[in-house]
């Protein structure tokens, strides 16, 4: 398996490192208080407002790369083991997939120690390590129950369905966007065992570690179960984010490969028969 599917692993850990590349400089640039950008930012709210586009546009961007349509574009352990529970990973894959998504993440957070030193490995930004926020550990165990329960049933939702499976990628950054700006202060935006685990690893911060690995697959599994339940086992075509593309899929793929991507399960009519 290693051997025929390499490249797809060391995509997805390309993929996780630049995205922690990016949040890595752009928290920096916003809330380092010697950034200049910082300085003329007053409002945390705004700035926070901001941080949630720029991660948002980095993991559209990410979704959409040609790795991204190669890969499937998981970048995240709880995504990838979803997946699995749901027939369309194999075992071997799962287990990779997660392995090279943590060493990713791993090479991209000291990627950023190296270009930004102190700015990013002191506070404020900390190595960017997920700890509970405002609602301490209870209000961050909901609130990454909650990110990841509805990243996942729109995932599912959108990718299955015939008009919305070209856009799973931009409501899945949308919520990025979103969770950035509104749940980050409750659990630090967690979401992803491997990127808090990158973090945690670097900065050898091991706060309520244990909360960033499971309540994210926690609630990625309980929206698989509830779309199944809805739709039925069939209801999951494939593993991939994005289908529209012609780069070869190594998972149990429902799609004819020999013509072409012919579009998802249309949620709507399933519900209404």
């Amino acid at each position: 398996m290693l051997k025929k599917h390499w490249p797809e692993y060391l995509m997805e850990a390309a993929l996780l490192g630049i995205f922690m590349i990016s949040a890595g400089v752009f928290t920096c640039l916003f809330e380092y208080p010697n950034s200049l950008v910082h300085q003329a930012i007053a409002s945390a709210d705004l700035r926070r407002f901001l941080i949630g586009i720029a991660m948002g546009l980095t993991a559209i961007a990410l979704i959409y790369s040609p790795w991204g349509k190669q890969s499937g574009a998981h970048i995240n352990p709880a995504v990838t083991l979803t997946f699995y529970r749901l027939g369309k990973v194999k075992s071997k894959d799962a287990l990779f997939y997660v392995l090279f998504q943590c060493l990713g993440g791993l090479a991209g957070v000291y990627l950023v120690v190296a270009l930004l030193r102190d700015a990013f490995t002191q506070p404020p930004v900390s190595y960017i390590v997920t700890v509970p926020g405002i609602r301490g550990w209870l209000g961050a165990l909901v609130g990454e129950l909650a990110i990841a329960f509805i990243m996942m049933l729109t995932v599912l939702y959108t990718s299955n369905h015939k008009k919305f499976s070209r856009y799973t990628g931009l409501f899945a950054g949308g919520l990025v966007m979103l969770y950035v700006f509104l749940e980050a202060p409750f659990s630090g935006f967690g979401m992803n065992p491997a990127r808090s685990f990158a973090s945690a690893f670097a900065a050898q911060n091991w706060t309520d570690f244990g909360l960033y690995v499971l309540a994210p697959l926690a609630g990625m599994l309980a929206a698989a179960e509830l779309y199944q339940f809805l739709l039925g086992p069939r209801a999951v075509k494939c593993a991939k984010l994005n289908h529209h593309t012609h780069k070869r899929c190594i998972f149990r793929c429902g799609y004819n490969h020999k013509n072409g991507h012919r579009g998802g399960v249309n949620l709507s009519d399933r519900l209404q028969q």
